[in-house]
């Protein structure tokens, strides 16, 4: 399925305090996602942005049945799995360690982080939620202690129903973590200057 390729940026890993894995869209690439690390404030951060065979994590919607996705879903959380390994072997905790995603990688953050819930750094999804035709609770596990957690789209928005922004929020916020959720009315399929400012002040650069 997915290869392990990691493009980097930022510091290095033996060198960084925190570790941001960051996730492309359909169709995008690792280097399209890592440019957009120009607009956040990751002083002290190491990049870590995998790329999809083929430039695409799985084949169908978020919203198709889980099963319709696969092998190609589990690859690519296998490929997250691998990628917050290396920043953990290089001494970076989980609870320094980021995740960012937009579109179909924002959908594999919110899926990875909530089949692995624990106390992160934090996580921003650009226009996303979790997997599948229905949520299956059963598939979460874990305690997220507060980690604070951005989901930013549009409403409407042509790949992402705002309903599962909300149930996908409401699933976060029962594992503990700080979610906040803003929707912009018709944003369109993109990422805006106000999603930026959030994302800095809710996950980025949060005081803890």
């Amino acid at each position: 399925m997915h290869t392990l390729q990691i493009i980097k940026g930022g510091k290095e890993l033996s060198e960084a305090e925190k570790a941001l894995i960051l996730l492309h869209g359909r169709g995008a690439s690792a280097e399209d996602i890592l440019s957009l690390a120009a607009h956040l404030q990751l002083t002290g951060f190491a990049l870590l942005a995998p790329q999809a065979t083929n430039h695409t994590w799985y084949p169908y919607s978020f919203m198709a049945p889980v099963h319709e996705n696969e092998p190609w879903l589990s690859s690519a959380i296998d490929i997250v799995q691998q990628t917050t390994a290396a920043a953990e072997k290089a001494g970076i905790t989980k609870d320094n360690i980021y995740y960012l995603g937009f579109s179909q990688g924002a959908c594999l953050t919110l899926e990875f982080i909530a089949r692995n819930a624990t106390q992160y750094g934090g996580a921003v999804a650009f226009t996303g939620g979790l997997i599948g035709d229905r949520i299956n609770p059963h598939r979460y596990k874990g305690d997220f202690k507060q980690t604070p957690v951005f989901i930013g789209t549009s409403d409407p928005d042509f790949h992402v129903p705002v309903e599962r922004v909300y149930a996908t929020a409401n699933i976060l916020k029962q594992m503990n973590a700080d979610v906040t959720e803003k929707v912009y009315a018709n944003m369109g399929h993109t990422i805006n200057s106000d999603e930026i400012s959030l994302a800095n002040k809710l996950v980025f650069n949060r005081q803890r």
